[in-house]
């Protein structure tokens, strides 16, 4: 693999979440040092690359169930991270050519490549805001110049409530959000988990903390349950993600992250 070259403003003598993310799920946009940290969780469970490429599954199915099922239009994904295959945008118009899409990321590498996001059908939109999610009144700010918020939308969260470690300050934002958007709106998300793999999965943590750029915590389903208190969940409520409506009869192996969908009254 080639290097990528150095992004001005970017430290690339410290692993990045997005960048290791990247690299697990066979991205170009990464520097040695994260592949450095990824090979290093990578030996100490190769199950966790399966995870990378199941949680993004999880956000495709996620994504085309609210459009094609549940007839949502507008969607807010925080915590975007680097284009990849099968994007928001990209899922959603597929199954809804007008569909309204708004990514947010704090992530310099991702402002970097918010062009590349910013594509769409003619009949509907992408916008993309530099914020953190720990600031969701400017979210909600920047998403009202492209989305209708007397209408109902999605927020995806995935990935990225476990770098809030405060339950109370992860619940907060949450409830912001979805206290902004009327009946029938959508929340998604997942967490990482320790629940498959034990201590194995708290070691991955241990390491992650130690040489990444963002702390993450991992939280119990019971935990992760109460993002969506309030909501009512879609079946099949909260599972591992390889679980929630897999496109295969037989039911896949689970992996330590979980989540799902729900929906506002």
């Amino acid at each position: 693999m080639s290097d990528q070259k150095p992004v001005s403003g970017i430290d690339t003598s410290v692993p990045h979440v997005a960048r290791i993310w990247n690299y697990w799920l066979g991205g170009k946009d990464n520097y040695p040092v994260d592949r450095e940290v990824g090979d290093q969780i990578l030996g100490m469970l190769p199950d966790v690359a399966r995870l990378a490429r199941a949680s993004r599954l999880f956000l495709n199915r996620v994504v085309w169930h609210l459009a094609a099922e549940a007839g949502i239009r507008q969607f807010i994904d925080v915590g975007t991270g680097l284009p990849t295959v099968d994007n928001t945008h990209e899922v959603a118009q597929r199954a809804a050519p007008e569909s309204r899409v708004v990514y947010v990321d704090n992530d310099p590498l991702v402002l970097e490549h918010a062009k590349g996001l910013l594509t769409s059908t003619p009949e509907g939109s992408t916008a993309y805001i530099h914020a953190d999610l720990r600031d969701p009144g400017t979210i909600l700010e920047g998403a009202a110049e492209t989305l209708d918020f007397s209408r109902p939308i999605a927020f995806t969260l995935m990935g990225i409530l476990e770098f809030v470690p405060d339950n109370d300050e992860a619940y907060r934002i949450v409830r912001r959000l979805m206290d902004a958007v009327p009946s029938g709106s959508y929340f998604a998300m997942y967490d990482g988990t320790n629940v498959v793999h034990g201590e194995a999965s708290d070691r991955i943590v241990d390491v992650w903390n130690a040489a990444g750029n963002a702390h993450l915590v991992l939280r119990t389903p019971e935990e992760i349950g109460h993002f969506f208190d309030g909501l009512e969940l879609v079946e099949p409520g909260i599972v591992p993600v390889t679980h929630w409506r897999p496109d295969t009869a037989a039911e896949p192996e689970a992996v330590d992250a979980y989540g799902a969908v729900g929906r506002k009254p």
